[in-house]
């Protein structure tokens, strides 16, 4: 059942009275028939010797699940640590095997050495295998846990052998079929299966793959051809062709969201480990180097005032202008970084190239428009030389236009370089509007004005 905010305020209070009385029979009763998502919400807001008793109380197959559903980190990391290593490899028996190779990754060396020793061989040797492939690819998404049949078999044999499979594995969608050599045929709908005639064989009924996976794909890449051909599931497969696994679609919301918040972290020059959990102090710490290159490259655009510091003191006017043009720069450069980022990122690599040349044509014409207005204000200032006008005129629609350039260029750059486009892009995109708006301003000022 859902549980509101509300409702799980007050069911955190009694959760903290009942571990700090010690009635486990109690706990239970509270927290029984809750989503393991709503228990990992209450266990998040409790101390961590709290957190221990909790999930203590609860059985395994509950306690694995709660924990499962706790925000990635070191807190979930540590929380496992603080079981013993029997009672760690019982609750990552209970969990689907990619969840237990995310939450076994986040142990220290030495802790996963001792949860691996107290679990049976077979486990082990699978966490251990998925412990291989980076988490952020299709290998580290991925569950071995699957149902598969031979291209072979007739309908009846393989009901047979998905009735057989299907008890093992929980929430499957897809049937895939495999030759004898685990090759991947292609898929098979549950449907068509079921009212096949019993003869029929099965290779008569496969379906080839909408998309398949390697290993090493990255899991932005995943997310978008899962999302792009609507699938429940999709196989991970080696380069030979050969079955290595699945990835299922509630895997990959979890993925996109991850994705998504630290895109939008990045684009605001803000590291993805300023958890929104964190205290001032953590925050502190990772936004203040981003506040402190801001300050540097601030800094380099406001030099171009010193630079032409007795112009200004000539025509005081301008230092009403030049904040307009540098902001309507930032926020020209901002918009376009933010649609050449959101292409980007649902379309993927390379998706956003020839967009330097259309940015650039959209700030001629909005900056056409702008300077327009801007230099209609600047002349009907009282006292202004008349010329004060076209000169504004002229450096709002230069800068827009860098801005255009700028917003663009910058993230296809470094998506080509293989580098995040988001990271901190909006910082260098603002000091290079500002840098030219100063600059084109200042300058014919400078030449046309004195």
């Amino acid at each position: 059942m859902s549980t509101s905010a509300e409702e799980l305020h007050v069911t955190r209070a009694r959760v903290r009275a009942l571990v700090a009385a010690g009635d486990l029979e109690s706990l239970y009763r509270e927290v029984e028939g809750l989503h393991p998502s709503d228990i990992a919400d209450i266990v998040e807001l409790l101390e961590e010797d709290q957190q221990v008793q909790l999930l203590s109380a609860l059985p395994p197959d509950v306690a694995s699940e709660a924990l499962a559903e706790m925000e990635e980190g070191e807190e979930r990391g540590d929380l496992l640590a603080a079981f013993t290593p029997q009672k760690g490899a019982e609750l990552l028996h209970e969990l689907a095997d990619d969840d237990a190779a995310d939450l076994i990754g986040e142990l220290e060396p030495e802790e996963q050495r001792a949860i691996f020793d107290a679990l049976s061989e077979e486990d082990a040797g699978d966490l251990r295998d998925l412990l291989e492939y980076d988490e952020e690819t299709a290998g580290g998404l991925m569950t071995t846990a699957l149902v598969k049949v031979r291209g072979s078999l007739t309908a009846a044999q393989a009901i047979d052998e998905v009735r057989l499979q299907g008890r093992e594995v929980e929430h499957f969608y897809t049937i895939f079929v495999v030759d004898e050599a685990d090759r991947l045929l292609g898929t098979l709908r549950l449907a068509d299966l079921v009212i096949a005639t019993p003869e029929d064989p099965i290779e008569g009924l496969v379906e080839a793959p909408l998309a398949t996976a390697l290993p090493d794909l990255d899991q932005e890449q995943v997310g978008r051809l899962i999302a792009r051909y609507n699938l429940a599931s999709m196989p991970v497969v080696s380069g030979a062709g050969i079955l290595l696994g699945r990835i299922t679609f509630d895997d990959v919301i979890d993925v996109m969201e991850t994705e998504q918040t630290e895109d939008i972290l990045l684009l605001a020059g803000v590291s993805t480990e300023d958890e929104l959990k964190h205290g001032w102090i953590d925050s502190v710490r990772v936004r203040l180097p981003w506040l402190l290159l801001n300050l540097l490259t601030a800094s380099l655009a406001a030099s171009v005032i010193l630079i032409f510091e007795d112009t200004i003191a000539q025509i005081t006017t301008l230092a009403f202008i030049a904040p307009i043009i540098a902001a309507m720069g930032g926020s020209s450069g901002t918009q376009s970084l933010a649609i050449t980022i959101r292409r980007i990122t649902v379309e993927g690599r390379g998706s956003a190239r020839g967009f330097v040349g259309k940015e650039i044509l959209i700030g001629l014409v909005n900056g056409a428009v702008l300077g327009l207005g801007l230099g209609v204000l600047a002349f009907f200032i009282p006292g202004a030389n008349p010329k004060l006008g076209a000169v504004a005129m002229v450096a709002m629609w230069g800068n827009q236009i860098v801005a255009g350039f700028a917003g663009a260029f910058v993230p296809t750059t470094l998506e080509r370089m293989g580098v995040d486009p988001s990271v901190a892009s909006s910082v260098f995109i603002n000091t290079l509007t500002d840098l030219c708006g100063f600059f084109l301003l200042l300058g014919l000022a400078s030449r046309f004005l004195l």
